[in-house]
């Protein structure tokens, strides 16, 4: 049976880095492009014209592979309009064909994602996502900051997770990952209340 892995989060939580790591592994058919092009529209994605019109995906070439992978965010814009995907109607379309849905729900610190779509939307649409994901049971939840920690050996877990491919020692993992951009979002704290009272803590098992 044919696989496809959706792979969505709120605006900002990551998707283009965790379509590019998806694309990697061969017989995966997903954002291949995104390993050429630091960035694209979400309106490049290859599932994009499906998601408006899921009914379409009867035309769709499932010849191409067993494994595919398709992101979209919520809210996405369409044509200029924030849209919410309609999640239901593309699972169904994609079940009618005879192939399994799996999910991937996308996370990262509520706070980033807050000033991400506040600093690229103008305004906050966190809310809205949760809510839309009470109406889905994930396969697994995908974490930007637990990636960033443990690489490669996080992608081997979520692959296990999934039972999905992923190329986790690829090389190119490793330049996915070069940039954090949560670094941007923090200032360095030179004292905090509870730092003397940790020294004090750590002093005593000595």
């Amino acid at each position: 049976m044919k696989t496809v892995l959706i792979l969505t989060g709120p605006q900002g939580s990551g998707n283009h880095m965790w379509s590019k790591i998806f694309a990697l592994h061969p017989e995966v058919q997903g954002w291949q492009a995104l390993l050429d092009q630091y960035w694209q529209g979400h309106d490049q994605e290859p599932f994009a014209d499906y998601w408006v019109r899921p009914d379409t995906l009867s035309q769709f070439d499932w010849s191409q592979s067993d494994w595919y992978v398709t992101s979209i965010s919520v809210p996405y814009a369409l044509n200029g309009t924030l849209t919410v995907p309609d999640f239901a109607q593309f699972v169904s379309a994609v079940q009618q064909q005879g192939h399994a849905v799996k999910i991937a729900l996308l996370g990262r610190d509520r706070n980033i994602v807050s000033m991400q779509e506040q600093r690229v939307r103008g305004q906050p649409t966190l809310s809205q996502a949760l809510h839309s994901y009470q109406q889905l049971t994930p396969d697994a939840y995908l974490s930007y900051e637990l990636l960033h920690l443990y690489g490669a050996a996080y992608l081997k877990n979520v692959a296990q997770q999934l039972d999905f491919p992923i190329d986790w020692n690829n090389p190119a993992v490793e330049k996915i990952l070069e940039v954090d951009t949560n670094s941007k979002y923090f200032s360095a704290v030179d004292h905090y209340a509870t730092d003397d009272l940790a020294r004090l803590s750590s002093r005593k098992w000595r």
